[in-house]
C-alpha cells in the first residue's frame, strides 16, 4: 500500500477492518502498519499508542452500532421496540464480531474528549426501557440487564457454544418474549 494519505480516521478504519477479519486482538500497531507498507512508527504522528487506537475503534462501533440501533427503534414501543433494539444489537455483533468486541472494552473518560457516541448509547438504551415505565434506578439496572444477556448470548453465539439442533434465533425469540415479560412486570425494589 501506499504511505500517502494515511489519517486517523484511515487507520481507525482498517483497524475496524482488521478486527473483523482477523479478531480484535489482532489489532496491533505493527499490524496496521503493514497493511499501509510502513514502520510502526510512521503511525506515531497519527495515534498515540495501541491503547488509542482501540478506544478510536471502540468509538467507531459504538458509533455505527448507535446508528443501526436508532434506525431500528424509530417510531417503535414495548416489545417492539425491544425486539427491534435487540436484533440491532444481535445483527450489528454477527456482521462485525471484531468491531463488536471492541465496544466491550472499558473506556475512561479521561480517554477520550467527546462522549456524544457513549452518552447516544446510554440514550438509546433508556429511551427504549421507559416504554415500559422504568425510572432510576430501575434503568439502570435493566440496562445492565439487557447488556448482559444481550452480550452472553452474542459471545456464546459467535464462539460457537450453541451446538444444540433447535435454531440459535428460534432461541433468541423466546430469550426477547422473557426479557419483555420480566420488563412489564418491573418493579423496583428499591
Amino acid at each position: 500500500m501506499v504511505r500517502a494519505g494515511i489519517t486517523v480516521e484511515r487507520l481507525v478504519r482498517a483497524a475496524a477492518e482488521l478486527a473483523d477479519e482477523d479478531g480484535y486482538e489482532k489489532v496491533t500497531v505493527s499490524a496496521l502498519a503493514r497493511r499501509f507498507g510502513v514502520k510502526d512508527a510512521s503511525l506515531y504522528s497519527h495515534i498515540r499508542n495501541l491503547r488509542d487506537l482501540r478506544v478510536r475503534l471502540a468509538l467507531l462501533a459504538s458509533g455505527e452500532m448507535n446508528d443501526a440501533i436508532g434506525a431500528a427503534v424509530a417510531g417503535r414501543s414495548g416489545k417492539d421496540a425491544l425486539v427491534a433494539f435487540a436484533d440491532a444489537y444481535r445483527d450489528y455483533a454477527l456482521a462485525h464480531p471484531g468491531r463488536y468486541a471492541a465496544t466491550q472494552q472499558r473506556i475512561d473518560a479521561d480517554e477520550i474528549t467527546d462522549t456524544a457516541v457513549l452518552v447516544r448509547a446510554v440514550e438509546l438504551t433508556y429511551g427504549m426501557l421507559r416504554g415500559y415505565g422504568l425510572a432510576e434506578p430501575d434503568l439502570t439496572d435493566a440496562g445492565r440487564l439487557l447488556r448482559s444477556t444481550f452480550h452472553g448470548y452474542i459471545h456464546l453465539e459467535l464462539s460457537g457454544g450453541f451446538a444444540h439442533s433447535r435454531p440459535v434465533a428460534a432461541s433468541w425469540a423466546r430469550s426477547l418474549d422473557a426479557l419483555h415479560h420480566l420488563l412489564e412486570n418491573w418493579g423496583s425494589k428499591e
